[in-house]
């Protein structure tokens, strides 16, 4: 049994805090309009520095995968993380604000 939930782009709730466990290119393409980034490889490492414990955490990625892990290894470590379901194609196909690097037309990559 995981020890994290899953909500849907549609169930997260507003000014909620987003953080994208995608790598560096895929978060420059195309991402949730003021998410934080924190590729899932750096998490380990960066975790305890840069997020805070009191802060609920809707973590995605592109389909739900590396977000699931992310989620269940903050949640181990005593942090409130929900895993977004469908990604950021999810957040895409459901009409959330968007934004990319340099003005770019947002893309999921």
């Amino acid at each position: 049994m995981s020890m994290y939930e899953t909500v849907t782009v549609n169930e997260i709730p507003e000014g909620a805090t987003i953080l994208d466990v995608r790598e560096d290119y895929e978060f420059e393409a195309g991402r949730a309009a003021g998410a934080q980034h924190l590729p899932l490889d750096q998490l380990p490492e960066r975790f305890d520095a840069e997020l805070d414990p009191d802060t609920d955490y809707y973590v995605i990625c592109r389909t739900g995968g590396r977000s699931a892990r992310a989620a269940e290894f903050l949640q181990a470590r005593g942090f409130s993380a929900f895993n977004i379901a469908g990604g950021s194609g999810a957040w895409l196909e459901a009409g959330k604000p968007m934004e990319a690097d340099g003005g770019a037309e947002p893309i999921v990559k």
